[in-house]
């Protein structure tokens, strides 16, 4: 067992990876009576289509039908058996990652135990897998009726020609109909296994204690991992430059991305996507010149928010909000881009810098922050406390550099719902 010190923001970091190619992570934290444990594969929505002994091509939505399939065991539910020893489980399925996760304060280890058992434990009958098709068929209409929902489908599909980021992560009632047992049992072996997933734990905890009971409990057989395929390279031009619709709502909603090039595996690819959030904070950051701009002008209200998103072979920075014109918003931070790109002041760039670093360090005290970034880091090729010195080598050229290559015309897309009538 390896223990890493980051003194730079006070953590320490326990790490181990096991013969069968798990990777283990316990972070301390001494005299909290909360422990929060996440046990994460590198499986989401995007990944359709994929390779073992031979080649997969599987319906939409199928990552997410799995996630609430695989609280049934046997012997019961896994969800009751955690909540009844005092647990707080969930989980969630994203584009590029499956999480299962508990917060708990007492019987930890029994908790931890149970979920390294029904992660790993495929329990599926054809009559339960048809009857979630119903639950799921109402969650896919319940999400078609929300308005951030539908923006944000319409924008990953003007972005992009073919990533299957462009996919729905729920699927459609459709492709759901398509899934059964038998695909089911294939994807969680072709992904539920341990070189696959990582193990996630933050707490007052034993960190020998934890990678024991996942050396105990899990199969030691090491497994190759699928080849996932992303289809066709990606032109740098966005699939479509705008995309609407008309849905229940009082007021024009819109998220304007920018397509960006795929950040690069492991310590670049943090440093790249540390430098993009520093690039979106100081084009329309709330701290900006230009948000202040358009707030008086009352083309966007406290709705607005910026932030970015990476993924394999994918990344992309995004503005939204409320706006009565969206158009004038998209236009706005094209000159702001185009004005930054030639010449960034020193001073606003340093203080946007240490705002980012400062709230990265408060995330810190989340616990389930720390092991989904843990987590996603490892399967990017990186160690998520790094981002310290990471911030240290960013320059303000690197984000002038980075506007001017991102934020384009080109690069854009537009996505905005209406009013109905409007």
């Amino acid at each position: 067992m390896e223990l890493r010190k980051f003194n730079t923001i006070g953590e320490n970091c326990y790490f181990e990876q096991l013969q069968n190619g798990l990777p283990v992570f316990v972070v301390p934290k001494p005299g909290y009576s909360k422990a929060f444990a996440a046990f994460v594969t590198s499986y989401g929505g995007m990944h359709q289509r994929f390779t073992t002994d031979c080649f997969h091509d599987t319906p939409a939505g199928i990552a997410h039908y799995l996630e609430h399939k695989m609280f049934d065991m046997k012997w019961g539910n896994a969800l009751q058996a955690l909540s009844s020893a005092g647990a707080s489980p969930n989980a969630f399925t994203a584009s590029d990652i499956t999480a299962y996760y508990f917060t708990c304060t007492e019987h930890f280890t029994e908790n931890l135990r149970t979920l390294l058992q029904f992660v790993s434990t495929p329990y599926f009958t054809p009559e339960s897998v048809q009857k979630e098709q119903g639950i799921i068929g109402q969650e896919i209409g319940m999400v078609e009726d929300n308005p951030d929902w539908c923006m944000y489908q319409n924008l990953l599909q003007g972005l992009y020609c073919h990533h299957p980021l462009r996919n729905s992560i729920i699927g459609t009632k459709d492709s759901i109909a398509q899934i059964d047992a038998d695909t089911l049992y294939a994807c969680h072996k072709a992904f539920y296994h341990p070189g696959n997933m990582v193990l996630c734990v933050a707490g007052d905890v034993d960190p020998r204690q934890v990678i024991s009971l996942a050396r105990m409990t899990l199969t030691q057989d090491k497994q190759a991992v699928a080849q996932k395929d992303y289809g066709e390279p990606e032109p740098a031009q966005s699939n479509r430059q705008e995309i609407s619709c008309q849905m229940e709502v009082s007021a024009p909603n819109f998220i304007l991305a920018f397509k960006a090039k795929p950040f690069s595996a492991g310590k670049e690819g943090l440093r790249q996507s540390i430098l993009a959030d520093t690039a979106a904070e100081l084009l329309c950051g709330r701290s900006s010149p230009l948000y202040t701009r358009l707030y008086q002008e009352g083309l966007i209200n406290k709705s607005f928010s910026v932030g970015t998103s990476d993924y394999p072979q994918a990344a992309f920075l995004d503005f939204g909000g409320e706006s009565s014109d969206p158009g004038k918003v998209r236009q706005a931070i094209l000159d702001e881009a185009e004005r930054l790109a030639l010449k960034i002041d020193e001073e606003r760039f340093r203080r946007t810098l240490r705002a980012e670093y400062g709230a990265q360090v408060r995330n810190l005290n989340s616990f389930d922050d720390i092991c989904i970034q843990l987590a996603r880091g490892w399967f990017k090729g990186y160690h998520y406390f790094d981002f310290a010195e990471c911030y240290e080598s960013i320059t303000a050229k690197d984000v002038s550099d980075f506007l001017a290559q991102t934020v384009r015309q080109e690069t854009s897309c537009l996505s905005v719902v209406y009013p109905k009538g409007a």
